[in-house]
């Protein structure tokens, strides 16, 4: 294939893209251009121009752009209304974060003619397989530079003094060996490696950043109500907000009450377990509030069937297929349940834990006529039972008396 001329690289400023910048450039003989997306991780994302320009740069070729309410809008509450949960536990925020980052990737790379894109995955985790299949998904033709797959800067100390042979500036605290990995957005942090990797070892108390220690939270429990309306979270105790504004809201809530902490061994997509610590404050609250409304107004079977769906939907989000065939199958199933998912729903916060106390909703399907324990006035006849129970029970009956013969 003829060499690679331009390519996009995914850039946080940090000292493994900074390292990968260069080698493009230097190894690769590419014209490179930079994006960083704030994703709401929290971290002053100037820094990341000052370092490319740096590195020669012009700024027609730096892309810094805000992306928080399209990732909440269009990728978290998507996710969120499936109740989605990698395994069981997992809220999936790395997983959700990789496709709008792989999307803007493929546009920035067309509009700047560039013929490929790259990125700072490991060879050995998930998001390798999540930037790349979800640019496969969207331009087809695209080619993409993993370095981690190439070079043979196989450790912390090669890394470091191909940096200072290229006169990149290695700040102090990167000089030593990283005690674990992290990766933030607006929706969790995630840390894994090091001080991690035994699933014994207790995560030490320094890992933690998102969430206050639960034992140290308020004595005092406090009480919110969140708002729905098609699925969606639209207010917090009646204040109209925004997706991205809402999750931030929901996070100050979340950490300082000391919710959303994870310890897990999970199974990677590449065949390996991994130990890692997340923190989801916000997340974790409106996952509970989304489940609370949906009890109201979700029918039975459309309540259940979205239950068999959700390890399906949260693997296919897990594995990097959110541009996929079957996950735009599931959404529109799911969507179609969420058209009545609306009101009010209360929660109590206190020491790590969040507890839906109340909902109420105008469509909800709740009928205290029907199961009061009081006088119904007719609207459930209970002899109907007998029938129903004996029909029910009716196979039942005829493999007893077969298997007693």
């Amino acid at each position: 294939m003829p060499p690679i001329k331009k390519v996009v690289l995914a850039y946080s400023g940090g000292l493994d893209t900074s390292v990968i910048l260069k080698w493009l450039q230097v190894e690769r003989g590419c014209e490179v251009v930079t994006f960083t997306a704030d994703l709401g991780q929290g971290e002053e994302l100037e820094p990341a121009r000052e370092k490319a320009r740096a590195m020669g740069l012009p700024d027609a070729s730096i892309f810094i752009e805000d992306l928080r309410e399209e990732f909440v809008r269009d990728f978290v509450f998507p996710m969120m209304r499936a109740n989605a949960r990698y395994e069981g536990d997992y809220l999936l925020g790395t997983s959700i974060a990789r496709p709008l980052i792989s999307k803007r990737l493929v546009e920035i790379a067309r509009e700047v003619g560039a013929d490929a894109i790259a990125h700072g995955a490991t060879g050995k985790g998930n998001d390798q397989v999540r930037f790349e299949l979800s640019a496969y998904a969207l331009a087809p033709d695209i080619r993409i530079v993993a370095p981690w797959r190439e070079w043979d800067l196989t450790s912390r100390t090669a890394l470091i003094d191909w940096a200072e042979n290229h006169q990149i500036q290695v700040p102090r605290d990167k000089r030593g060996e990283s005690p674990f990995s992290t990766d933030a957005n607006l929706l969790h942090t995630s840390s894994e490696g090091k001080v991690l990797e035994d699933p014994w070892d207790e995560v030490p108390s320094y890992v933690y950043s998102r969430t206050v220690d639960p034992e140290d939270a308020p004595d005092t429990a406090e009480t919110i109500t969140v708002d729905f309306v098609s699925g969606d979270g639209v207010a917090l105790n009646g204040e109209a907000m925004s997706p991205a504004t809402l999750l931030a809201a929901l996070n100050e809530l979340g950490r300082r009450h000391g919710i959303g902490r994870l310890d897990l061994v999970e199974n990677r997509f590449v065949g390996m377990k991994s130990r890692g610590m997340y923190e989801t404050p916000g997340g974790t609250i409106y996952a509970a509030a989304h489940r609370g409304i949906e009890q109201l107004t979700l029918d039975r079977g459309a309540a259940h069937l979205k239950d068999e769906l959700m390890p399906r939907y949260a693997e296919l989000v897990y594995n990097g297929f959110w541009f996929s065939p079957e996950r735009e199958m599931l959404q529109a199933a799911i969507d179609h349940s969420q058209a009545k998912v609306e009101g009010t729903v209360r929660l109590r916060l206190y020491k790590g834990h969040v507890q839906v106390t109340g909902r109420r909703s105008p469509q909800s399907l709740y009928s205290e006529r029907h199961v009061t324990f009081e006088d119904d006035a007719g609207a459930y006849d209970q002899q109907d039972a007998e029938g129903f129970i004996k029909l029910n029970a009716l196979r039942l009956r005829l493999l007893a008396r077969r298997d007693r013969a």
